[in-house]
């Protein structure tokens, strides 16, 4: 910017010229400062919302990403659950088998059990890697949020008994949502029991926070619109930096056991809702953030899509087959 004239230098051009005398102009000049304030002021602010909005599309395309990786490693888990599940039932039925002719040979019987454990294990983990696999579509219903939120505390009790755990609720019982009740549920509980085992080994206060509210938030498509929030935070040693960024990796876990499905599953259901999920941690605790559109926004699942159609629907009918071959018939090969 260029420097502005001397008031001495304005007042002779003014007298010399019979234009507008020195107040006149000095009124001008502070009128010319105050207006170049207030734009340096407004660039400013627009700098910041333009940041604010980059980092935004960033973090929404990070989680668009982390949409279609689990979408597409869920499409390969299924076909190899259904490869292992047909091997799993025949096992089965021959240790069924073997177990009876085995009757009175205690020992024999013995190592049977270990492998029928050892299946219904192995089981275990397809089934939880079918629910993975599963579309995640919802049947959405207006709903208060409250009652998954509630059930899947309760369900939860016995960690929160086992390891002398106190409960604080803090739930707005009038936020309504257009949700799959069931599904939400799902996720929720999986985000408690996580809460519960992440206090465990902790020998400090144990609590567990649970709150539910309505809040403002902006949507990547729909702007600022209004969402059921609910938090859940524990008390626990915080989870490490390299842990938060695999956290909801499909298979990552850092326990002994475990197939590390369970955050996958909570990020697909919360996806599927048109929601988003947020952590933050340090050595205080844990706060898990599940943002949910009291709009419904995601993709429905109609009552009648069961024909196999979408990769849910070829997971149940694979299921389905499975179980008729487990029991003898013949699994319709020409659906496959």
């Amino acid at each position: 910017m260029s420097s502005l004239p001397s008031m001495a230098a304005a007042t002779t051009l003014a007298g010399a010229s019979g234009g507008i005398d020195a107040d006149e102009f000095a009124e001008l000049v502070r009128a010319f400062n105050e207006v170049t304030a207030r734009l340096e002021s407004t660039h400013g602010s627009l700098q910041r919302e333009v940041a604010s909005l980059k980092d935004e599309l960033a973090e929404a395309q990070s989680r668009l990403r982390r949409s279609r990786q689990l979408a597409a490693l869920g499409e390969m888990a299924a076909g190899i659950a259904h490869e292992i599940r047909n091997p799993l039932g025949a096992i089965g039925l021959t240790l069924e088998a073997l177990t009876e002719d085995l009757a009175g040979r205690p020992e024999q019987l013995e190592l049977c059990g270990r492998v029928t454990r050892a299946v219904t294990r192995l089981d275990s983990i397809v089934g939880d890697v079918l629910a993975f696999a599963r579309d995640t579509r919802v049947r959405p219903a207006a709903s208060a949020v409250a009652a998954p939120v509630l059930a899947a505390v309760a369900a939860s009790e016995d960690l929160v008994d086992r390891h002398g755990i106190d409960i604080d609720l803090d739930i707005d019982e009038d936020v309504v949502a257009e949700v799959d009740a069931a599904l939400l549920e799902q996720a929720i509980l999986n985000v408690t029991r996580n809460a519960c085992e992440a206090m465990a080994s902790h020998d400090g206060v144990r609590r567990l926070m649970v709150s539910l509210e309505s809040r403002d938030l902006r949507d990547p498509d729909a702007g600022v619109i209004e969402h059921a929030v609910l938090e859940i935070a524990d008390t626990g040693l915080g989870i490490p930096e390299d842990v938060r960024r695999r956290m909801f990796n499909p298979f990552f876990t850092t326990r002994a056991e475990g197939t590390g499905l369970g955050l996958a599953i909570v990020h697909r259901i919360i996806d599927a809702h048109g929601g988003r999920l947020d952590v933050e941690s340090s050595a205080q605790g844990t706060v898990m953030r599940c943002s949910i559109p009291l709009v419904f926004r995601g993709e429905r699942l109609e009552a009648a899509e069961e024909d196999g159609t979408s990769l849910g629907g070829a997971v149940r009918r694979r299921v389905r087959d499975n179980a008729g071959t487990a029991a003898g018939e013949e699994p319709d090969r020409g659906a496959a």
